[in-house]
Formats: structure tokens, sequence, C-alpha cells
């Protein structure tokens, strides 16, 4: 098993148990809203939290999967040579924003989060390891973009059957 491979299992996992768990607590939610008349305090703020996790795991995971948002307006009447020219000049963008904005940007909110003791009001779960999804998602999305640019197959007929 390859390093992507184990990545990819870990992260369609993790995106299976938080979708399941989020559809366990809108259920409860829903339940205890309509037996009890008042939804339990904590179902709306887990929902929440959950929603980040699986927002920015995805979006990992469909960069890896290549299947994030594209505009393929000025890629499309490109020889394959330009095409793959254009995609390396894209992820070395993606890999650029991945890791200053989330992976940096990410990692400086959890530590000042948990620097300042932040906590949340219904779980009291301290924020940090809400948004320790950032830092790790930039990550992420870093690596499948890397992955991607040297692990695409050659698209310049010269090269094709070598």
């Amino acid at each position: 098993m390859t390093l992507r491979n184990a990545i990819d299992r870990i992260v369609r996992w993790l995106l299976v148990i938080f979708m399941s768990a989020i559809v366990i607590d809108v259920t409860i939610q829903v339940v205890s809203r309509y037996l009890f008349q008042s939804p339990f305090s904590f179902t709306d703020e887990l929902a929440g939290f959950l929603l980040i996790w699986v927002g920015l795991l995805g979006s990992a995971y469909a960069t890896g999967e290549k299947q994030h948002l594209a505009i393929d307006l000025i890629s499309g009447g490109m020889s394959p040579q330009r095409k793959r020219q254009l995609d390396i000049l894209i992820n070395i963008i993606v890999v650029l924003f991945a890791l200053g904005v989330l992976g940096i940007g990410g990692f400086w909110l959890v530590y000042t989060s948990f620097l300042f003791g932040q906590i949340s009001a219904a779980l009291e779960l301290p924020l940090g390891y809400v948004y320790l999804v950032v830092p790790v998602s930039g990550l992420l999305i870093a690596y499948y973009a890397i992955d991607n640019t040297f692990n695409e197959p050659s698209t310049d007929p010269d090269l094709v059957g070598e």
C-alpha cells in the first residue's frame, strides 16, 4: 500500500464517520425537539463542528481526486503540453495557498485558541480541537496537489510509451 492510498483510506473513513455522526446528531436533535419540546443543547453545536470537519476534509479529499471546482475555459483549446504546464502552475498556486493560509494561518488559529483557553459553550470543548482541521486540511491539500503534479501521467506525445 502506498502512502497516497493510506492517506486516502484514512480521510475517506473519517469522512464516513463524521457524516454518520452528523446524521445521528441531527436525528437526536429532531427527536428530542418533538419528544421533550426542547432539543438537547449540545446537538446544534456538535453538528456545526462536524460540518466544519466534513467541509474541510472533504475539500482536501476532493483535491486529491481532482474533483475540485475548476474552470476549463482557458485550457479548452490548449495543446496537451500547455495544459500540463497550466496544471503545474495551478498546483503551485494551490500549494502556496494551502500551506500559507490554511497551514500557517490554521496553525496560528489553533495555537491562539489553546493559548487563550477558548471553550465551546455547550460541549465545553477547547476550540483548538475544532480548529485543528484547518491546518490538517491545508497540509492534505498541499500533499494532494504535489502528488497530483508529480504522479500525473505524461501528456507529451514524445514521452508516451516510454
